[in-house]
């Protein structure tokens, strides 16, 4: 029997599964033998609601008053993201095949990427051939609808162009596709940021897909008291995150056969966890874990490096490497994909086709309020009209910058600027009021520029987290106290292949105090001088959470922590590239210091991440798309010595505090991180 779609406004029965699909592999079942599942179910009777999605926002009436005190102010507090995230779920619809009208659920992992499960692809995917399947009227197509919900507004259906990637068996149940973004008059949802799961502790999430009514559920009434008999449409079901294991995590949030595919997504940070895949009838439910889905990307990825540097194809010697040569004999495709920029070094924060205001502060997993770390992808534009009007220098009147004793007036927690004596010839120097000056001063902020390359040495910025408000963004501008040549507006900035204006300071940071001043903040953090060019598939979710993590651990009764951030110059002595005119920085670096709760010391740790990855080999050929690797763009601890030696700047008595710090200055320190709990903060 075929899964049939239903307008909106229908809310009849809705058709039953083919029970034989579970048995062909259709709805859950991982082939690996290490995985003995049996169904993708409904895993506790009680306090597991499913909530309908009316044109992308969820709804919230829940079936009973235990269910709305359990969930109602989590799922409020995360109404932003889930209204995000769920215009990147879709209902992967199918064409020409002999039994379905659609088969899973899928999600955007990537602007134009769609992740699903390898049992949803093989429906209508031959893996080997990395090709669609042929039935009996011709070859199948695909789309994605990711509107199929409840709501009033129609359909926004975007075509699968192709199979990009289909793991093997003996691998997790995870498949890659192309989706056409000029495929309808709709823009494209961005993508949903990948996450990482914490060391400890009960994490709430949510499953968004769109179950089916399935046969095989034993309990009829329980999925129709659930459910309501209304299936096949977008869903929220929220839950928790039970236990993690080496490549897949078990939750218990409420899914039915055709959830496959679904995102498992982190109520607090509004990044994905996991991808789900199956489970047993009350008792769990499973999903890949994220890092895995991390691991396949940057397989693809390198893939297609492999493929644009090999004259032929390799030998084939096993059904494995068939399906991965076939990969690589698409580069046209892989080369279009693209990871739009969100890095909080920050880079950029609008999203695909509007701009969108990012999460204020929230409440953070230790109890204490912190800045979000959850923030929309980023805007990959700087036209020009999306430069705000300059400002005039009265304007500045009054802005104290960064200030050296935020952290406390007693000199053991004074943290002054860094020293710029050794690259003093190139620090640029303009009139204040009479006076020669070199530091620009904003609200909570304050900004050191390079002559020579008309960016940042560093942005220095004071974070008070329990005064942090939630702001709009505004347009970049110009800073009207030194010459606009001075400062890098548009030559390299603009939509793909161009590149996007990183925030050193992010966004969020310097937005605290009185409504008025956070908002000053806000603006401020929008001047080009506190920006940097970046990649716009350049993205680290480490890197974004690093002062959100700090905050966690800095003194409590006051939530204080001062950042430095910028940019390495021709880093360890190799020469940046110059694209549309600009020496484009390959990597950037992080101080982070703060009063530490537990020792009541201050604390200081350094960090840098490079770029170098995601930039054009080849400026004529100008390929962006890389995806976002843990292996090489990584974020990683250094030493804070480290950053003196590369930078030409000095951080004083920092360097003696830092916990990375070694009496062999040849040694440089670096401790990769692929989750924030490495952090060494002493």
């Amino acid at each position: 029997m075929r899964l049939k779609r239903f307008n909106n406004s229908v809310r009849t029965k809705q058709p039953v599964l083919n029970p034989n699909l579970f048995e062909e592999g259709f709805f859950g079942r991982d082939t690996s033998p290490a995985l003995a599942l049996e169904e993708e179910s409904i895993v506790l009777k009680r306090l597991r609601p499913v909530l309908e999605v009316h044109d992308d926002v969820p709804r919230l009436e829940f079936p009973d008053q235990e269910s709305e005190d359990l969930w109602k102010e989590p799922i409020e507090a995360a109404l932003e993201p889930l209204t995000y995230a769920c215009r990147a779920v879709g209902r992967i619809e199918l064409s020409g095949h002999d039994e379905l009208q659609w088969v899973g659920t899928g999600w955007l992992v990537a602007s134009d990427v769609l992740v699903t499960n390898r049992h949803v692809a093989r429906q209508f995917v031959d893996s080997d051939r990395l090709a669609f399947k042929r039935g009996l009227g011709g070859r199948m197509g695909a789309s994605v609808d990711f509107r199929q919900d409840f709501g009033t507004g129609g359909p926004r259906i975007f075509t699968i162009t192709k199979p990009l990637y289909v793991e093997r068996d003996t691998g997790s149940d995870v498949a890659f596709f192309q989706v056409d973004p000029s495929s309808t008059g709709d823009p494209l949802g961005g993508p949903i940021r990948l996450g990482q799961l914490p060391s400890s502790g009960v994490v709430k999430a949510a499953v968004i897909g769109f179950p089916a009514r399935d046969s095989r559920i034993p309990d009829d009434a329980l999925m129709s008291q659930i459910y309501g008999d209304l299936y096949d449409k977008k869903r929220i079901a929220p839950g928790e995150v039970t236990k993690v294991e080496s490549n897949r995590l078990l939750h218990n949030c409420t899914t039915l056969g055709g959830n496959s595919g679904s995102v498992v997504l982190d109520l607090e940070s509004g990044h994905a966890l996991g991808l789900h895949f199956s489970g047993r009838f009350l008792s769990t439910n499973y999903a890949v874990r994220i890092e895995e889905v991390f691991r396949l990307l940057e397989t693809l990825r390198s893939e297609k490096r492999r493929a644009r540097s090999r004259p032929g194809p390799s030998p084939r010697s096993s059904n494995a490497s068939r399906h991965r040569e076939a990969t690589t004999e698409v580069p046209s495709a892989v080369a279009r994909l693209t990871v739009p920029l969100t890095i909080t070094v920050s880079l950029g924060e609008a999203s695909v086709g509007a701009k969108v205001e990012q999460h204020g502060s929230m409440r953070g997993r230790g109890g204490a309020s912190m800045a979000s770390s959850y923030s929309h992808p980023a805007d990959p534009a700087a036209p020009d009209d999306d430069l705000a009007e300059e400002a005039k220098i009265a304007d500045y009147s009054g802005r104290d910058g960064y200030v050296a004793g935020f952290l406390g007036e007693d000199e053991a927690c004074m943290v002054d600027l860094p020293n710029t004596d050794a690259v003093a010839d190139d620090v640029l120097v303009f009139d204040d009021d009479g006076e020669a000056e070199t530091r620009l001063r904003y609200e909570h902020f304050t900004v050191v520029m390079s002559t020579s390359r008309r960016m940042c040495y560093f942005s220095a910025v004071n974070i008070d987290g329990e005064q942090s408000r939630r702001t709009k963004r505004s347009g970049w501008r110009t800073d009207p106290r030194i010459p606009k040549d001075a400062q890098i507006i548009r030559e390299c900035y603009g939509r793909p292949p161009k590149f996007s204006r990183g925030h050193m300071t992010r966004r969020e940071d310097p937005a605290w105090g009185d409504a008025t001043t956070a908002e000053r903040g806000n603006t401020d953090s929008m001047h080009v001088t506190n920006a940097t060019p970046q990649m716009q598939s350049f993205n680290s979710p480490i890197w974004l959470e690093l002062e959100d993590y700090a905050l966690e651990h800095a003194r409590r009764d006051d939530m204080k922590i001062s950042v430095f951030t910028g940019p390495y110059f021709d880093y360890d002595g190799v020469e940046d590239p110059v694209i549309d005119g600009v020496k484009i920085p390959r990597a950037f670096w992080k101080i982070i210091v703060f009063v530490h709760e537990e020792t009541g010391e201050l604390c200081a740790t350094g960090y840098e991440m490079s770029q170098e990855d995601n930039l054009p080999q080849d400026q004529d050929e100008f390929v962006f798309g890389n995806f976002i690797s843990q292996h090489t763009n990584r974020t990683a601890q250094v030493s804070i010595a480290s950053i003196e030696q590369r930078t030409g700047l000095s951080f004083g008595r920092l360097v003696d505090i830092d916990p990375l710090a070694t009496t062999d200055e040849s040694v440089v320190t670096a401790v990769p991180l692929e989750r924030l709990g490495q952090v060494r903060l002493r």
